[in-house]
């Protein structure tokens, strides 16, 4: 697995490229990362980093995670996470990861969390087309039938029905980082991603398309991409 950061959704809107097509974009905040802790195979079992993200109040956290945070010279932070390594080599030596761990035009996924909806109907939640609206009919938008009478004689697990819709892990794959704004510090992703603005994401490299390896050393400079890694599919 490659390093990932943490970010906000700050809202969608629109950029021209060169040759003038307009492309929606998600701009996401991903200022005041840092890395918390690095884990060695040799001490830990395993390689891995802590990545946390947001300042929040020492008030809201407990004295082991405040132990836990002073011990890296950090401030409380609102999320941490942790992006597991394949081996010792890749830990960084960099103690803020930002911009320069993608490039522009390198495809990414975004987890994030989907917007919740409450209790719905199957209508609603499954695009069911409902039942007939005439007069006479006394149920136009419930599920109907569920084959509770026939053989075996019980609903299956995973039966279309209504209940609780949204605010659900999601991953939307492939996505291109469009544009950088170092000024801002945010980075401009094609297309939507999931969650209400302010909500959290986390960006990493795509896992099913090639991009370009990151140089997190003290002093290094970011890898170029080549024209396979970072070209359109």
């Amino acid at each position: 697995m490659s390093i990932g950061i943490i970010g906000k959704k700050v809202g969608m809107t629109r950029i021209f490229n060169e040759e003038g097509v307009a492309v929606a974009v998600t701009v996401i905040d991903i200022s005041d990362n840092v890395f918390l802790q690095k884990k060695t195979s040799e001490k830990d079992g395993y390689t891995a980093v802590q990545v946390g993200y947001g300042d929040q109040k020492e008030s809201r956290l407990n004295r082991a995670e405040l132990g836990h945070l002073k011990a890296s010279g950090s401030k409380p932070k609102r999320k941490i996470l942790e992006f597991r390594l394949e081996s010792d080599e890749q830990l960084p030596e960099v103690s803020h990861p930002g911009l320069d761990l993608f490039d522009e035009g390198q495809w990414v996924d975004v987890i994030g969390t989907s917007k919740g909806k409450g209790f719905q109907g199957v209508m609603r939640r499954f695009n069911f087309s409902g039942q007939p609206q005439a007069h006479g009919h006394m149920m136009h938008r419930r599920t109907g039938g569920i084959g509770a009478g026939t053989d075996p004689g019980r609903v299956w697990k995973g039966k279309a029905m209504p209940g609780r819709q949204g605010n659900d892990r999601k991953t939307v794959q492939n996505l291109k980082i469009v544009q950088k704004r170092p000024a801002d510090n945010v980075i401009l992703v094609s297309g939507a991603v999931p969650g209400a603005n302010g909500g959290y994401v986390v960006i990493r490299p795509a896992k099913k398309k090639e991009g370009p390896v990151r140089n997190l050393k003290a002093g290094g400079a970011p890898a170029a991409a080549t024209p396979e890694e970072g070209g359109e599919s």
